[in-house]
């Protein structure tokens, strides 16, 4: 994901399962027929989910995964599975987001990618399509592995024809922080679980104040924090259910993209397009420039580390749409290399990753919500002077991100486009249409 993510990398990198503009440039190079020559030379299994018996005696599997900030926890949990896997030993690959995915494509090309290493669903199919990714299904049907203990949404995002290549570890949820000292200023209420977006509006509006530059609300061109929240929530869609159409041209969809540009446009409530270029929006509210700032469960840990935000920062409820309060929610799965030297032991160390020991060690971090429901609490505690639990309660409403073989391809086209309706040059319903018209053309060209 990932954009700091659940994406640490002890540097600003993009939030846990969001996909940047870097990495789906990388990916839109990497298609699947290339993958899945590569995978096809070095022998990939088929769908038993078996490439070859692993050897007696001790082996050493590679871990890949790219934040550090998660590192403490995934070491954590790698000990506890090593005392009970006396034979295996887990070395950890950690690759800088911007990196990891360029060395990912390499490797998976090259045959000499990580056992186990860490997939977003944005970036799932591309490598499910590809052979790069061993079939787990026999193994779980063997184990009886429940694979309805997870977040249904996680779960359906790596499922490729029928088949599961990911066990699940985290999701993301969303919430609405705003600056409790920048309400009390100007005598407005704090957002409760009722509000909707008029009530969000008139608020926005409220707190603006141009002699002291603080604006009301950020609304930053983003995807993952921004408009796939809100056109769910006004009837819209991404992309069909059966991956073959856009929906950014639906009602509902224009929909829930002007709720961003008015904004900016209409209520000038939103710095511009070209402020929120210049300054992000986390930082603009951590320095008390915005009131409201769409975040995700990754962000309290940042927003938690600035003493002005620690201090008067909250998070409440996502405001409520025109038809419901659904919005589409990334989530990170392991999985294993088709070309493992060792499936067995892989499958072994994903299924641990994928346990409820594991689930409570990642919650206790603040810094991810498992993937492994009913262990959500520990995460929700994690930083007591923020209402956590306002991202536990949304679960329910979580979609599974829209994704193709291609996401790359589609997704960075419409950050490119919308730049144009976010910065008022043109409605959002025309660009919206050509942002519609390019996506079809690309899912029209992907492999079924």
């Amino acid at each position: 994901m990932l954009p700091n993510s659940g994406a640490g990398t002890g540097a600003p990198a993009p939030r846990p399962g969001h996909a940047s503009l870097t990495r789906r440039r990388l990916l839109a190079a990497a298609p699947a027929a290339m993958l899945a020559t590569a995978a096809a030379a070095c022998g990939t299994s088929g769908s038993s989910g078996r490439t070859a018996k692993s050897p007696k005696g001790k082996v050493t599997l590679t871990y890949g995964l790219w934040d550090l900030t998660q590192l403490p926890a995934m070491k954590q949990i790698i000990a506890e599975f090593e005392k009970a896997h006396s034979n295996i030993t887990i070395r950890t690959a950690v690759t800088p987001w911007d990196s990891y995915w360029t060395k990912l494509k390499t490797a998976a090309t090259g045959g000499s990618a990580p056992d186990v290493f860490w997939m977003t669903i944005d970036s799932f199919k591309l490598y499910a399509s590809g052979g790069v990714l061993l079939p787990l299904d026999d193994s779980i049907k063997r184990d009886g592995l429940d694979i309805g203990q997870y977040v249904p949404a996680v779960t359906n995002g790596y499922q490729w024809k029928g088949q599961q290549f990911g066990i699940p570890k985290d999701t993301n949820s969303f919430g609405l922080f705003y600056n409790k000292e920048l309400f009390a200023k100007a005598s407005v209420a704090p957002p409760n679980p009722t509000w909707t977006w008029d009530d969000l509006v008139a608020a926005a509006v409220k707190l603006t104040d141009k002699g002291t530059g603080v604006h009301g609300i950020a609304a930053p061109l983003v995807d993952v924090q921004g408009y796939y929240l809100t056109i769910p929530q006004a009837g819209g869609f991404v992309i069909s259910p059966d991956g073959r159409s856009s929906g950014y041209d639906k009602p509902g969809s224009i929909k829930g993209l002007e709720f961003w540009t008015d904004l900016i446009n209409k209520h000038h409530a939103s710095p511009t397009l070209q402020q929120l270029t210049d300054t992000d929006a986390l930082s603009m509210f951590t320095s008390g420039k915005v009131a409201m700032y769409y975040g995700g469960s990754w962000d309290p840990v940042a927003i938690a580390a600035v003493p002005y935000t620690k201090k008067n920062a909250e998070v409440a409820p996502l405001p409520k749409g025109p038809k419901d309060a659904t919005f589409y929610a990334n989530g990170l799965a392991n999985v294993v290399y088709a070309k493992t030297k060792y499936p067995e032991e892989s499958w072994e160390f994903v299924k641990f990753l994928g346990s409820k020991v594991a689930a409570r060690i990642q919650a206790g971090t603040g810094t991810v919500i498992p993937a492994y429901r009913g262990e959500e609490s520990a995460y929700a505690e994690a930083i007591p002077q923020f209402n956590l639990r306002a991202f536990i309660d949304q679960l329910p409403n979580a979609r599974t991100f829209p994704s193709s073989v291609q996401t790359s391809v589609w997704s960075d086209n419409a950050l490119k486009a919308f730049a144009a309706s976010w910065s008022g040059q043109e409605p959002v319903a025309r660009t919206a249409g050509e942002v519609a018209a390019q996506m079809n053309s690309a899912l029209a060209a992907e492999p079924r």
